[in-house]
């Protein structure tokens, strides 16, 4: 088992011990309770945002306790260490949007380009309103004007890994989170 004082190596990288499982678990259980305070006479629909928020939709919303329904979708904007800067759906929404109050649930916000996309996409299906929210967000590296509304941590603009953030395919699986080293 790994602890927090070791480094994880990935591919060709060494990333080091950054934030604790107990710390993301305490951000995720007071988002949980914000969104099922905020969204009570609401009946959202979830939208979680595939591969890397799956770790923290699963534990966020095992704390929802408002009626809601979730789905996923799948985009794409990494390589490597950085943003391509293009976002590509993969896979499309099957559900029907039109004035639902509707949540986005992603791992992590920085350029702002997914969401921006999420935004264009979820406008032209008339949702009633949208409302996001991220497990971390990297306030100097976010450019878009959208409101993120529910962040779990802030962390400076550094490439980290775990708890469903990867580095070309792994690291996903790591309960805590680690920085490049």
């Amino acid at each position: 088992m790994l602890c927090m004082s070791q480094t994880v190596t990935l591919k060709d990288k060494t990333f080091k011990p950054y934030i604790p499982q107990q710390k993301i678990a305490e951000a995720v259980n007071t988002l949980a309770q914000k969104i099922n305070e905020d969204l009570k006479n609401d009946f959202p629909l979830f939208l979680v945002v595939l591969n890397g928020s799956f770790m923290f939709a699963s534990d966020l919303l095992k704390e929802v306790t408002i009626p809601c329904q979730i789905s996923f979708i799948k985009v794409a904007s990494y390589h490597g260490t950085s943003s391509s800067g293009n976002v590509t759906e993969l896979i499309g929404l099957t559900e029907e949007l039109e004035n639902r109050t509707v949540v986005i649930i992603e791992d992590i916000v920085d350029t702002g380009t997914t969401i921006e996309r999420l935004y264009e996409v979820l406008t032209r299906k008339h949702v009633k309103k949208i409302v996001t929210a991220t497990a971390l967000l990297k306030p100097e590296a976010y450019k878009k004007s959208y409101k993120i509304d529910y962040i779990g941590l802030e962390i400076p603009n550094a490439f980290v890994v775990g708890y469903g953030l990867d580095y070309d395919g792994l690291g996903r699986n790591l309960k805590e989170i680690y920085v490049l080293a």
